[in-house]
C-alpha cells in the first residue's frame, strides 16, 4: 500500500510475530478480566444458597425402633413432617404379598419398599400423596381403613399394609424416604 509521498507502509496485520495485533490482545484481556470479574461477584450469591449447618442436621434423623411391637408402629419426624416407622407381622406381610400388581394404581412390591432381609420394616413418610393430611393407622387402635393399613381422614384414601393406595383420590403410594438401619435397634433416615 502507498501513502501520498509513495512510500510503502507496512500491513497493519503482519505487525506482531504471529499475525496477533495489540488491538486483539487488549480485548482478549478485557473480555479475560471481565469474566473473572463476574464469576468472583457470583461466588457470593452462590454460597449463601448453601443450606446453613442447622438445617443440615435437620437432613437426617435416628429412630431407635427396638421398642416397636409387631403390628404397631411410630410417628416421628423427619424435615418437619411425620416419618412412620411401623413393624409388620408376618400376616400383614402375606396380605402385602398377595395382593397382584396389576390392581394396584401405583404398583411396588412389599420387597421394593423395605430393605432385603427388613421386610418387617416399613417406613414411609406419613403425609398422604393427595393434598399433604397425615393418614391415620400407624397404631392398632387408629382407623386403618378396609385394607389394614392407613387411612387418610381427610379425604378418604385407603391404603394397604405396604402403605400402597387401594381406593380414594391419592395417586401415589406414601413415599419412602431413603433410609438405612445403622444397627439392630436404630435406623438413620436421610
Amino acid at each position: 500500500m502507498a501513502d501520498t509521498t509513495g512510500a510503502a507502509t507496512p500491513d497493519i496485520a503482519e505487525s506482531g510475530e504471529d499475525g496477533v495485533r495489540r488491538r486483539d490482545f487488549i480485548n482478549v484481556a478485557a473480555v479475560a478480566a471481565a469474566g473473572t470479574g463476574g464469576v468472583i461477584a457470583l461466588l457470593p450469591l452462590i454460597s449463601q444458597m448453601s443450606p446453613s449447618a442447622d438445617v443440615l442436621a435437620a437432613s437426617t434423623t435416628e429412630v431407635d425402633i427396638s421398642k416397636i411391637e409387631a403390628g404397631s408402629g411410630i410417628t416421628a419426624l423427619f424435615r418437619s413432617q411425620p416419618l412412620f416407622v411401623r413393624k409388620l407381622t408376618p400376616k400383614e406381610i402375606a396380605e402385602a404379598d398377595a395382593v397382584p400388581l396389576s390392581s394396584l394404581r401405583d404398583p411396588q412390591t412389599l420387597e421394593e419398599r423395605t430393605k432385603p432381609g427388613k421386610t418387617e420394616w416399613l417406613i414411609t413418610m406419613g403425609v398422604c400423596t393427595h393434598l399433604g393430611c397425615t393418614p391415620q393407622g400407624i397404631t392398632p387402635d387408629q382407623n386403618r381403613g378396609e385394607y389394614g393399613g392407613y387411612f387418610c381422614p381427610c379425604h378418604g384414601s385407603q391404603y394397604d399394609t405396604a402403605a400402597r393406595i387401594r381406593k380414594g383420590p391419592a395417586p401415589k403410594n406414601l413415599e419412602v424416604p431413603d433410609y438405612a438401619f445403622t444397627s439392630d435397634s436404630v435406623v438413620k433416615v436421610g
